[in-house]
Parts: structure tokens; C-alpha cells; sequence
């Protein structure tokens, strides 16, 4: 068949009259006069340009930050980013060789065991790119665990994660629905679960801390709720250096990010997600696994135990179509964790909640303004309600060399004028001054 015959032939599958309807979507001034690109610049004015354009972006080491939502600014030791850095790891990519990979194998496992002994699971994989993509695994997961079409997800879950959730469950046929939360707690609202728990309902997924960010303490309750059908629970790692680990309560699966360890903010990104699950249900995990065994001369070793990638099995038998990892930020975590130990996370943990409170209490003794929204324990992020407009007191911060919190207005209408504010232990009293003088000036 002649080419010409060969693009007919696609056209009319299509359903297209003309190749140019193949570009509609591209801007007409672009598709006839082209992008009209400037000459080309020497080295020196290139760097010129990119120094005054980035010039313009103010970090969160040049000012107080109180946004989180998802990404947090921690500290990170110098030694982490060192070892990031090192040519053996830096380039390594997915290790197909362990004899000559045993060096980034260790960090991985010890990357899962770490994450093992903090969420109280039996296995985590390593690893997913975000905590977003490990959700929308865990609904096709728990759909292949429990059968049923329908999965239900907690009100108190970021944006983001829903529509990552939605656009996984789309394609396999999976809805999602609500379920709802106490309007004086922020927790897990039992009676709206009950109510929609059903046959066709394959698991349930919520947060602790959630994103509005008061900490479940229902997670028994729940788990009896439940019954056979799949609990998945979502963490913050850094909190559960002082909270109740979720395997201590029953969940079948826990997603998370572990950007909260050694890793940088790097304008939303990349994280890594966090995926763990209990023994039984391991065959069904996405991703892949790393293992300690021995080599020939009886010399403990290193190797892919488990890879259910359709990169390595063939597709009908794969649970992911995900082919990478961020086999780097695993290390980082790692290093990160080795380096504070576990006492140091302890107190890094707590330095949150001691900010957290601190900041709150102050915040609610500004008048117009009440905080936190939810009568919760909270870790390291409140909301807070306000008589001002959301929008212009974030303007108002901008202008006084503050960042200020998440605006929930559009996400969470029920919550009125609202805004999400989130401390870590790089908050300082004089951050925390600058922010209450800044938001009493706002009228």
C-alpha cells in the first residue's frame, strides 16, 4: 500500500478529514509564521539572562515559608546532599546488574527497612514517584485485593490526589466516591462510611495527619468498620516518629512521600513515593522489591527480589505500568535517616508540633482570626479561618517578605474564608514574629 493510501487509510480510522486537524490544537500564528525564536546567545550572556531571570524567585531560605500542602521545607544535613553527589550513585538508573549495582541495592533496601520499621509494614517497595501516584497504585491495588468497582477516599484529601486517583481508576473502571468528615474534629465521619459501604466497594482511604491536618484517632474503628475490604491509610513519615503506626491498626496498604527526608522542595518536585503493604498481599504490589541474600561465596548480597513492572513481566501479569523509580531520592532518604538516628527524628518531630502549637495559639489570639479550624491534635499543619478575604491577606504577607499558607477557599468551600498553614523545625521565633506582626497589620 502506496503512503499516500497508508495516511488515507489513518485518517479515515481517525475519523479526521485533514492531516492539519492532527494540529488544531496548536496555535495558528505558530503553525504559519513558526515560533519566531530569538538569535542564539554567547555563554556569558546566557548565564546573564538566566542569573536576572531566576533574580526574581525568592526562596525559602530568603524568606519565612508557611506553605505546605504536600512539600515541606525541612533541614537537610550537608552530608546527605555529599552523598548524593558521588558519581557511583548519581548516575546509577534501574540496577538490571547487581554484581556491579550493590552499592545503590543496599541503599534501597535500607530505604525500605527504614520505611518498614516506621510505618509498621511488612513490605514497602522501592519506589513510586510521588505519594499522588502510589495512591492512584492503591486504588487499583485494593480493587485487585478485594474486587468491587467502587472505591471510597476521605473528603480530607488534597486535590491533586483525587484527580491522580480518578485518572488510575478511570481506566480500569473504578469510581471513586466520597466520604465525608465531623466538622468539629476534621476526623473520618464512621456514619457516612457505613452508609456507603456496600458489595461493590473494593477499600477506603484516608489520611493521618490529613491534609486539613488534624491526626485520625479512629483508625481501629475504621478497620472494624471495614472488615474484609481494604483499609489504605496515608502518612506523613516524619510524624510517625511520634505517632501510632498504621500495621499497629490493621491497614492493608500505606502511601506517603518521603520528600519529608533529606529531600529539597525544588518547586514541588521530585518526590518519592512511599508504598508499603502486609506479606499476604505482596504478589499484588506495584513496583519493585529489593532483597538481602548471599552470593556464591556465601558473602551477603543484593538483588531485585520482586519486579512486577511490565519492563519485566509480561503485561498481563504486571500491576504497574510504571518503569522507573527515584532510586536517588531513596537514597537520600536513607542517608538522611541514617544520619539523624532515631532519637534525632524524635526530636525533629516534635520540634514541629512545639512550632505548630506555638504558632496557632498565636495566631488564634489575633482578632478576626480562629485557629486551628478543628478541635484535633495536629502535627506540623492547621487551618485557619479568618473575617478577611483569604486572597488579601496572602497579598498582604507577600508584601511584608512573608509566604503565607495554602488558600482552601475553592478546594474546601465548607470551610469559609480558610487557609492552610504549615511549620517545620527550620521556623525560628523570629519567622513566627515576622508572620503575626505581618498578618495584625492586614485590615
Amino acid at each position: 500500500m502506496a503512503i499516500s493510501e497508508c495516511s488515507l487509510e489513518m485518517l479515515k480510522y481517525l475519523k479526521l478529514k485533514s492531516v492539519d486537524e492532527l494540529f488544531k490544537d496548536i496555535p495558528l500564528d505558530v503553525r504559519t509564521d513558526g515560533l519566531r525564536l530569538p538569535d542564539g546567545l554567547s555563554e556569558l550572556e546566557l548565564v546573564r539572562e538566566l542569573e536576572a531571570m531566576m533574580s526574581v524567585n525568592k526562596p525559602a531560605s530568603s524568606q519565612p515559608t508557611f506553605l505546605g500542602a504536600g512539600v515541606y521545607h525541612h533541614f537537610i544535613p550537608a552530608a546527605v546532599k555529599t552523598i548524593m553527589m558521588r558519581s557511583e550513585f548519581i548516575t546509577s538508573y534501574t540496577p538490571y546488574q547487581p554484581e556491579i549495582s550493590q552499592g545503590m541495592l543496599q541503599a534501597l533496601f535500607e530505604y525500605q527497612s527504614f520505611m518498614a520499621e516506621l510505618t509498621a509494614m511488612d513490605v514497602v517497595n522501592s519506589s513510586m514517584y510521588d505519594a499522588s501516584t502510589a495512591l492512584g497504585e492503591a486504588v487499583l491495588m485494593s480493587h485487585r485485593i478485594s474486587g468491587g468497582d467502587t472505591f471510597l477516599m476521605s473528603r480530607t484529601v488534597s486535590p491533586e490526589k483525587k484527580q491522580v486517583a480518578a485518572t488510575y481508576a478511570r481506566g480500569a473502571g473504578i469510581k471513586i466516591a466520597e466520604v465525608g468528615f465531623e466538622k468539629e474534629t476534621g476526623h473520618v465521619d464512621l456514619g457516612d462510611l457505613k452508609s456507603r459501604l456496600g458489595d461493590g466497594v473494593c477499600g477506603f482511604y484516608y489520611e493521618s495527619p490529613n491534609f486539613l491536618g488534624p491526626v485520625e484517632t479512629k483508625g481501629e474503628e475504621i478497620r472494624k468498620t471495614l472488615g474484609q475490604k481494604t483499609m489504605v491509610v496515608g502518612v506523613n513519615p516524619m510524624a510517625l516518629a511520634l505517632l501510632k503506626p498504621p500495621g499497629e491498626f490493621g491497614a492493608d496498604i500505606v502511601v506517603g512521600d518521603a520528600q519529608v527526608f533529606g529531600i529539597p522542595m525544588t518547586l514541588g518536585g521530585p518526590m518519592i513515593g512511599l508504598f508499603a503493604c502486609r506479606s499476604e498481599h505482596v504478589r499484588k504490589m506495584p513496583g519493585r522489591i529489593i532483597g538481602m541474600t548471599t552470593d556464591m561465596e556465601g558473602s551477603r548480597a543484593y538483588c531485585m527480589t520482586l519486579q512486577t513492572r511490565e519492563q519485566h513481566i509480561r503485561r498481563s501479569k504486571a500491576t504497574s505500568n510504571i518503569c522507573t523509580n527515584e532510586a536517588l531520592l531513596a537514597l537520600a532518604a536513607s542517608a538522611y535517616l541514617a544520619l539523624v538516628g532515631r532519637d534525632g527524628l524524635r526530636q525533629i518531630a516534635a520540634k514541629n508540633v512545639e512550632n505548630m502549637q506555638a504558632l496557632s495559639a498565636r495566631i488564634n489570639a489575633i482578632k478576626g482570626f480562629r485557629s486551628p479550624r478543628f478541635k484535633a491534635a495536629h502535627f506540623n499543619e492547621f487551618v485557619v479561618t479568618s473575617e478577611l478575604d483569604s486572597h488579601r491577606i496572602h497579598k498582604g504577607l507577600l508584601a511584608k517578605g512573608v509566604h503565607g499558607g495554602h488558600i482552601l477557599d475553592r478546594a474546601f468551600p465548607e470551610l469559609g474564608r480558610s487557609t492552610l498553614y504549615a511549620t517545620t523545625e527550620m521556623h525560628t521565633k523570629a519567622d513566627l514574629d515576622k508572620l503575626i506582626a505581618a498578618l495584625e497589620g492586614i485590615r
